[in-house]
C-alpha cells in the first residue's frame, strides 16, 4: 500500500509538473549540446547557427504575437472589472512594489561593485571597438520615454515607438561637430511595440469601463473574451517551449565568440553581476515577501520553474508574459490581479536590468580609472532606475538604455563594447529575475488586496449573480 501511494504521488507529480520539467530539460540539454558542438573543433558559421535557431525563432515568434492582444485585453477586461476604488489601491500597490524593489536592486548592485571592485585589475581592460554612436542625450531619452506614454496613434503604438535623434548637418552654422546639443533635433518610429503607451491607454479605458457600469458590458465582455482566447492559444504555444529554448540556449551558445572572455577578463564582472542577481532574487525578494504576506516564498518559486526556463531560454520578459499569467492563474491567484499587475510588471519592472546597468556603468568607470564620487554614483542609481523602466523588454535591451547610464559617469558610448561578450549570458540571468519579481509582486499585491478583494466579491453576489465580476471569477475558475 505505501509503495502504491508512493507511485501514484510520482505520477501525479509528473503530470502536474511535466511541462516544467521538459523545459528545465530543454535548457540543460541545449546547453550541452552547444557546448557539445563547440568541442568538436569545427567553426560553425553564422548561417548554420541561424539555420539551427530557426525552430526557437518560430517559437518566441508566436510568443511575441500573443504580447499585444493579451497585453490590452488583459489589462482593459482587469481594471473594468474591479471597483475604480479597489483597482486604484492595487495600481498604487504594484507602483509601490515595483518601485521599492528596483530601488534596492541598484542599491544592491552600486554596494556589490564599490566592494569588489572587478574593474580595478588593470590587466582587466579588454579592447574596446566602436560598435555603438551615440545619438541622443539622456534628457532626450528620459523625454521620449513621457511620450511613448502618450502615443499620438494607438494603431502605430503596437508596432512602433517614439525616438529623438540627433544629426549634424554640415550646413547648419549652428552645429559644432562633436556636440550633441548642438545637432538637428529629429525624431522618427523605431520597429518595436510601445508598451508603455499600450498599457496607459489600456488602464485609462479600463477605468472608462468601469465608470460607465451596465452600459460598458458589451465592449467588456469582448476584452474579457479576447483575454481568454489568448490565454488558451497561450496554452497552446507553451507546449513548444521545451523545443523552443532548446535550439535558442544551443544557438546562442555555439555563436559565443570568446569563451576566455566570459572566464578571464570579465570573469570578475560576470560573477559580481550574479552574485547581486542571485541575492535580490533569492534575498531582498524573498524578505520582502515575508514581509507582506507573512509566508515563506519557497512553494511559490517553485512552481515558477517553467516561467524561469522560458525567461532564460528567450531572455524577453514580454514574451514569457503570457507564461508568467497562466502559472499564476494556475497558483489560484485572483484573475483580476494577474492580469492587471503582471502585464505592468513586465513593462515596468526590470530588477535585474537595473542592478546590470549600475554595476557595469561603475565596472567601466573603475577601469577607465574615473573616480566615482558619492553624488556620480547617486546619480548613477536614479539614471539606472529610470532607464530600466524605459528598457524594451526583448534580448539585450539593456545595452541600449546603458548611453544613458554611461552619459551620467561621463563615459563614452563605445565603451558598452567592453561588456559585449557576457551581456548573452548575464542577459537570460536578469530576464529571470525580472519575471520571478512579476509574479511574486502579484502574489504580494493579491495578499495586500485581499480584504478588498472580499469586500468587492460580497458586493458583486448582492447585485446579482450575472455582474461582471462574478462572470470573471467563474471564467477563471
Amino acid at each position: 500500500m505505501p509503495l502504491q501511494i508512493r507511485r501514484e504521488g510520482v505520477v501525479f507529480f509528473l503530470r502536474e509538473n511535466l511541462l516544467t520539467l521538459l523545459t528545465i530539460i530543454g535548457v540543460v540539454a541545449g546547453t550541452l549540446l552547444g557546448w557539445g558542438l563547440r568541442a568538436t573543433g569545427y567553426e560553425w558559421t553564422r548561417r548554420e547557427v541561424m539555420y539551427f535557431q530557426y525552430p526557437g525563432e518560430l517559437f518566441l515568434r508566436m510568443l511575441k504575437c500573443l504580447i499585444v492582444p493579451l497585453l490590452v485585453s488583459s489589462i482593459v477586461s482587469a481594471i473594468g472589472s474591479l471597483d475604480l476604488s479597489l483597482s486604484g489601491k492595487v495600481g498604487l500597490r504594484a507602483i509601490i512594489y515595483y518601485m521599492t524593489t528596483t530601488f534596492c536592486a541598484v542599491v544592491l548592485g552600486i554596494a556589490l561593485v564599490t566592494t569588489i571592485k572587478p574593474g580595478q585589475d588593470p590587466d582587466s581592460l579588454p579592447a574596446t571597438t566602436k560598435v555603438i554612436s551615440k545619438d541622443t542625450l539622456t534628457s532626450d531619452s528620459i523625454l521620449d520615454l513621457i511620450r511613448n506614454v502618450f502615443p499620438e496613434n494607438i494603431v502605430e503604438a503596437t508596432i512602433a515607438s517614439y525616438r529623438t535623434k540627433l544629426t549634424y548637418d554640415v550646413n547648419d552654422t549652428r552645429a559644432i561637430k562633436g556636440q550633441l546639443e548642438t545637432y538637428k533635433i529629429e525624431n522618427y518610429y523605431q520597429k518595436g511595440s510601445n508598451v508603455l503607451g499600450l498599457v496607459a491607454f489600456s488602464i485609462v479605458l479600463g477605468i472608462t469601463l468601469g465608470k460607465m457600469g451596465e452600459q460598458s458590458r458589451p465592449l467588456q465582455n469582448f476584452f474579457h473574451t479576447l483575454s481568454e482566447a489568448m490565454m488558451i492559444i497561450t496554452g497552446w504555444v507553451i507546449w513548444l517551449s521545451p523545443l523552443g529554448v532548446f535550439f535558442l540556449v544551443t544557438a546562442k551558445i555555439m555563436e559565443i565568440e570568446s569563451f576566455s572572455d566570459l572566464v578571464g577578463r570579465l570573469g570578475l564582472y560576470f560573477m559580481t553581476v550574479l552574485l547581486g542577481l542571485f541575492l535580490h532574487g533569492f534575498g531582498t525578494l524573498s524578505i520582502l515577501f515575508v514581509l507582506a504576506t507573512k509566508k515563506l516564498p519557497c512553494r511559490y518559486i517553485a512552481k515558477m520553474g517553467q516561467v524561469m526556463a522560458t525567461a532564460f531560454g528567450t531572455a524577453s520578459s514580454s514574451a514569457t508574459m503570457p507564461i508568467t499569467i497562466g502559472c499564476c492563474d494556475d497558483m489560484g491567484l485572483d484573475p483580476r490581479i494577474t492580469r492587471f499587475v503582471i502585464p505592468i510588471g513586465a513593462t515596468i519592472n526590470m530588477d535585474g536590468t537595473a542592478l546590470y546597468e549600475a554595476v557595469a556603468a561603475i565596472f567601466i568607470a573603475q577601469l577607465r580609472k574615473i573616480d566615482m564620487s558619492f553624488g556620480k554614483i547617486v546619480a548613477v542609481s536614479i539614471t539606472a532606475t529610470a532607464a530600466s523602466i524605459g528598457a524594451a523588454g526583448i534580448p539585450q535591451a539593456g545595452l541600449v538604455t546603458m548611453v544613458m547610464v554611461l552619459d551620467t559617469v561621463g563615459l563614452p558610448a563605445e565603451d558598452i563594447s567592453l561588456i559585449f561578450a557576457v551581456d548573452w549570458l548575464l542577459d537570460r540571468f536578469r530576464t529571470t529575475i525580472n519575471v520571478v519579481c512579476d509574479a511574486l509582486g502579484a502574489i504580494i499585491v493579491t495578499s495586500l488586496s485581499q480584504a478588498d478583494i472580499e469586500k468587492c466579491r460580497a458586493q458583486s453576489e448582492r447585485e446579482g449573480p450575472g455582474h461582471e465580476l462574478s462572470d470573471l471569477e467563474k471564467g477563471e475558475h
